[in-house]
């Protein structure tokens, strides 16, 4: 009665395993465009915008930590950023851990719309 629901045919006579390489080679190659592009991509976009970032400070600059410091930028060198976070508070960081500007008017905006 279910005879024909298991049987197997066999491959049809043309076909040679070159075809079934060929395919999943192809698969593979669109899997790790898929992936290239959900992933890979923007991370890079993100890390040159903020090497751009990190190019452009200057003093004067008031930026956040990557700890949530927040400090005026008072000098910067090659890989480092010396900020002053109080009246005679000076912190020297990596540049890599600054994470962005800090705009006290959108936070004050922020924290009026909660």
């Amino acid at each position: 009665m279910f005879d024909f629901a298991f049987a197997q045919s066999s491959a049809p006579h043309g076909s040679s395993p070159w075809s079934a390489l060929l395919f999943q080679l192809f698969f593979f190659i669109f899997l790790f465009a898929i992936l290239y592009f959900l992933f890979i991509r923007p991370e890079q976009k993100a890390r040159k915008k903020h090497k751009e970032f990190l190019a452009k400070l200057k003093k004067g600059d008031r930026v956040i930590t990557s700890s949530g410091i927040i400090g005026t930028v008072v000098e910067v060198g090659e890989d480092t950023v010396s900020l002053k976070v109080d009246a005679n508070t000076r912190i020297t960081f990596l540049k890599d851990y600054i994470v962005s500007y800090y705009r006290e008017k959108e936070r004050e905006k922020e924290e009026e719309k909660s």
